[in-house]
């Protein structure tokens, strides 16, 4: 049968995120059914889950509305692997200063909202990862930057010594748009690794 993923797909790079989890699951030789999710009750069927980027305020509204919301959290509760990406790492965070967006707290970080500025002061990066062998080109829109961590996240990269990708239990967590690349290696890293190593 294979496995399950979901792209929350209230907002954001839907389109691509699906393609870089079929590129993974091609790569490592998963047998993958990816799932678009904007409505609660499909979140407990998968193995585990994309949380695009976006506008935060807008996937945070949304995910309450829908009850997706929930569901989220308990999927990380049970242990289950989830890449939030960019408006993703805010809506996961514990604090994203703006009382506007309705963070799930799954990881235990404050993030600074648009902390690379507006859209005009998008970049680009060659990034070193921990996990990876060769540095990840990293794509930064509006990007969020984590301003303080908890105890038990580990910090995977940093710009300027600031963290831009976290891993905090099954929840990897970057300011940066891995999908917006060919290279599918930190959907391996966030969502197939972990998968392997329990089954």
């Amino acid at each position: 049968m294979g496995l399950r993923i979901g792209v929350v797909a209230v907002q954001g790079n839907v389109s691509e995120h699906v393609s870089a989890i079929e590129r993974a699951a091609a790569t490592t030789g998963h047998e993958v059914h990816v799932v678009e999710i904007r409505e609660s009750g499909i979140v407990p069927g998968c193995d585990a889950l994309a949380l695009p980027g976006g506008e935060s305020t807008t996937i945070s509204r949304l995910l309450g509305t829908e009850g997706i919301d929930e569901e989220i959290v308990a999927h990380v509760e049970a242990g289950k692997p989830v890449l939030a990406t960019c408006a993703g790492l805010i809506v996961a965070s514990r604090d994203a200063r703006d009382d506007r967006v309705d963070t799930l707290g799954v990881v235990d970080v404050s993030v600074d909202r648009n902390a690379f500025g507006r859209q005009v002061d998008s970049f680009e990066a060659a990034l070193d990862v921990a996990g990876l062998d060769d540095p990840f080109h990293a794509v930064f829109i509006r990007a969020p930057v984590v301003d303080e961590v908890g105890p038990d996240v580990t910090v995977l990269a940093t710009v300027e010594d600031r963290p831009v990708a976290i891993r905090d239990g099954p929840v990897v967590a970057t300011s940066f748009h891995p999908e917006l690349t060919d290279d599918d290696r930190l959907h391996r890293l966030a969502l197939f690794d972990p998968l392997a190593a329990t089954a």
